[in-house]
């Protein structure tokens, strides 16, 4: 399963994945929740201060994490091939 947690309202990223024909993501909202404190991906600095750095979370079915990666810049993508390739 693949989630993917914005900040973006619920009606945005559904917009966005009808409009790039993204249909097997599951997409959650954390524009009114402390998602982005809690696991240290909210940008505390500078014009995107307040959104969540991409990031990429590798969980397996036990609840064990095998894969982590926070970019350090909002425009650099994450190594999904090294994402994937955690998942074994």
């Amino acid at each position: 399963v693949v989630l993917a947690i914005s900040k973006d309202l619920p009606f945005a990223a559904g917009r966005f994945c009808a409009a790039e024909g993204i249909d097997n993501v599951i997409t959650a909202s954390a524009f009114r929740s402390s998602f982005g404190e809690d696991y240290g991906v909210t940008i505390a600095d500078g014009s995107m201060a307040g959104l969540l750095a991409r990031s990429v979370v590798v969980i397996d079915t036990d609840g064990t994490i095998s894969y982590t990666q926070l970019v350090p810049e909002i425009k650099t993508e994450p190594d999904y091939d090294a994402a994937i390739a955690a998942l074994g």
